[in-house]
């Protein structure tokens, strides 16, 4: 591990300029070839990072965008934000299929399944809901508000619906089975990744603190520090080889930690404000990050 240790994505390759004010995240898709960002302009927006090529913008929101996703075959996207709704598209055509219904405020995180035949989302009513994509219904499948707060983050399993929520808990649906675990973090979660082999949920918190968990047992393992996070919603995301965790910081940096003890390894300046999201490549040494100042960057080793 040792030598992976400095295969970092540090270096600025490239810059996607396009969007009109802050981008609040960025995605790349399944296979990394391509990715996604969306933002307070209304928009979505496709590239090829790799080659700085802008392919498409998709619009219909009627308010920001917060969150997209993508479907493993690349053919769909899902998209939410502040005007309530879930849009659901056609990759190529860039028409709107279907919007679904049913949060009562803003929506700020939305995933697919992994059969691209569910999408879960995850909002501001203190509400994580499911719709069918195969229906020609426009409201949810499922409702699960059990929640005392704002749900920020939204995850699926191939069993599990893992939210993070305001209220300072992550909590785990399991949908076969009906039940609910709750692990209390004591501090507003404002996002959650897994861990690439799935045994760990990356938590970040609103005092500046990233918390890892096991996912089987809810045992805090590690936490994270040093970066800058008060009052924004910020991505935080695990090295595809799982030995590094990285997040933005409200100050403009990145920051990489060690997994096992938590050591900063790396951090520096990456944009002029805030950094909303990070995303890494799934196979390759590299990584897109997006900000406040209305850019998205391409680091490489």
């Amino acid at each position: 591990m040792a030598s992976s240790g400095w295969e970092l994505a540090v270096n600025e390759s490239g810059v996607l300029k396009g969007h009109e004010g802050a981008v609040l995240a960025v995605r790349f898709n399944g296979d990394g070839n391509y990715c996604l960002t969306c933002g307070k302009d209304r928009t979505l927006r496709l590239w090829n990072p790799h080659r700085g090529i802008h392919i498409k913008t998709y619009k219909s929101h009627g308010r920001e965008v917060r969150d997209v996703h993508v479907t493993t075959d690349n053919a769909k996207l899902v998209s939410c934000g502040g005007d309530r709704q879930l849009f659901y598209w056609d990759v190529s055509s860039g028409r709107v299929i279907r919007k679904f219904r049913g949060h009562d405020s803003e929506v700020n995180s939305v995933k697919f399944n992994e059969y691209n035949a569910v999408v879960v989302s995850a909002g501001y009513d203190r509400s994580v809901r499911a719709f069918d994509c195969r229906s020609q219904s426009t409201e949810p499948i499922q409702i699960i508000d059990t929640f005392q707060d704002s749900v920020m983050s939204v995850h699926l399993t191939k069993t599990e619906i893992i939210a993070g929520c305001v209220d300072g808990t992550v909590r785990t649906f399991d949908i076969r089975m009906g039940r609910e675990l709750v692990d209390q973090l004591g501090h507003p979660v404002n996002c959650i990744s897994l861990s690439n082999d799935a045994n760990c949920v990356l938590a970040s918190c609103l005092d500046s603190t990233l918390r890892l968990l096991d996912r089987s047992t809810g045992e805090l393992l590690q936490e994270y520090k040093g970066h800058k996070c008060k009052s924004y919603k910020m991505d935080c995301c695990l090295t595809n080889t799982d030995a590094h965790v990285v997040s933005g910081s409200e100050d403009g940096f990145i920051y990489f930690w060690d997994l096992v003890d938590a050591s900063i390894v790396s951090s520096f300046r990456a944009h002029s404000s805030v950094v909303t999201s990070v995303s890494y490549h799934p196979k390759d040494v590299c990584m897109l990050t997006s900000s406040v100042d209305g850019t998205i960057k391409v680091w490489r080793k």
